[in-house]
């Protein structure tokens, strides 16, 4: 047997190793520290911004600008697909895949619609972020004891009804494997009681961009995919497992995992 010879010579090595290191320092000692810079700026204008908008929408705007400047910093591109899919002025609830923190700024940025997130309780209670995430219109919700986390469920259902979009990662938090996670049953026990329409968005090559767990912020290339729209308007609470796998399914059809 004649063993094949490797493509990667020891210098193609070195010179992957080295480019990986200085990959990491830019990262480390320019990206996070303007990243923190853009937090700490973007940050301080919604919340002063919010003394005159009750409703969320500069916050909103704050945010998206936020999420711009990170994008753009990082060299991190995005392709939306699929924007033909939303209809705009209709109540809606989003899920998307989480693979990295770097999620957040791709979806302020790449999807045109105003939208909250659910934030675990604990974190309103934070000096600075929690304030932001209140006066933003974002929604708490306790994950940590059933009883309460229920009658959370029922409030942002009916705040959902009142007209409020929400986005939500049925994962429930970040994968660390680079593959999907099953999905939490709450979300769609919410979609379900709300009536409104669920849009899975399918997010690829974010944990690439930003690995879970390190402060490597890299350049590189990103999707966002829109799915067509699911209603519930005519589905039970019996129907929550199928309506969590349906909308897993979709997500999964385009999603591509890392290796």
């Amino acid at each position: 047997m004649v063993a094949r010879a490797s493509n990667t010579t020891p210098d193609t090595r070195k010179e992957s190793r080295a480019r990986y290191l200085l990959s990491y320092a830019r990262s480390l000692f320019f990206t996070n520290l303007l990243i923190y810079f853009y937090t700490a700026a973007c940050g301080t204008a919604s919340l002063m911004g919010s003394i005159f908008d009750a409703e969320g929408r500069w916050q909103h705007a704050c945010a998206q600008a936020w999420s711009w400047l990170i994008l753009k910093t990082s060299g991190i591109r995005v392709r939306a697909e699929g924007l033909e899919n939303l209809h705009l002025g209709q109540t809606a609830i989003y899920c998307a895949n989480h693979q990295s923190a770097m999620d957040i700024p791709i979806l302020f940025v790449n999807l045109p619609v105003q939208f909250r997130f659910l934030a675990k309780r604990s974190l309103f209670n934070m000096p600075f972020m929690g304030w932001h995430l209140r006066r933003s219109g974002h929604i708490s919700v306790d994950r940590d004891h059933p009883r309460e986390s229920l009658k959370s469920m029922k409030r942002v259902a009916e705040e959902i009804r009142e007209g409020k979009s929400v986005l939500l990662f049925p994962e429930g938090h970040r994968s660390r494997t680079g593959q999907l996670l099953p999905f939490k049953a709450g979300s769609f026990y919410i979609a379900i009681l709300s009536g409104v329409p669920v849009v899975p968005i399918t997010i690829t090559g974010s944990s690439y961009v930003l690995k879970p767990d390190t402060y490597h912020v890299r350049s590189g290339q990103t999707e966002m995919i829109i799915h067509p729209p699911i209603e519930t308007n005519n589905l039970t609470l019996r129907d929550v497992d199928k309506l969590s796998e349906q909308v897993r399914s979709i997500i999964a059809s385009r999603f591509v995992p890392v290796k």
